[in-house]
């Protein structure tokens, strides 16, 4: 079977292609960017640690994401039934973490009370708050 693959503008990358395979559902949006369903992660040629959360539906929205067990390797994300339910998730194995990173003047966080789980299998996303 051969895929379709697509072009998405991005005011950070110009035009990316991808393939219909990546977009990730997020049924309620992220905080604040609720009507951003459709989201897309892509790779940062300068800094393979992060990567990019590139809304679908607005080429300006991109969120710089990580992987927090990269940085506190103890960091753990308990998930109520309905967001395992949501997530359509089988077993934990299947949930994916991310966190945004933010820019404080020189300092970088990351937002480890809104977690974003990911269920790659079905490309299934939500925030949650712990």
């Amino acid at each position: 079977m051969v895929e379709l693959e697509m072009k998405i503008h991005t005011s950070r990358f110009g035009n990316v292609d991808i393939q219909p395979d990546d977009i990730l559902f997020f049924r309620s949006g992220l905080l604040g960017f609720e009507e951003c369903q459709h989201w897309v992660i892509l790779a940062d040629a300068a800094n393979p640690s992060v990567a990019w959360l590139q809304s679908m539906q607005s080429a300006e929205i991109a969120l710089p994401v990580v992987s927090p067990r990269r940085f506190i390797p103890e960091y753990q994300v308990r998930l109520d039934p309905i967001d395992i339910e949501l997530l359509h998730l089988g077993s934990v194995n299947q949930a994916y973490v991310l966190s945004i990173v933010s820019r404080d003047h020189d300092v970088l966080t990351l937002n480890l009370r809104a977690p974003i789980i990911i269920n790659l299998d079905r490309r299934l996303g939500c925030q949650v708050i712990t």
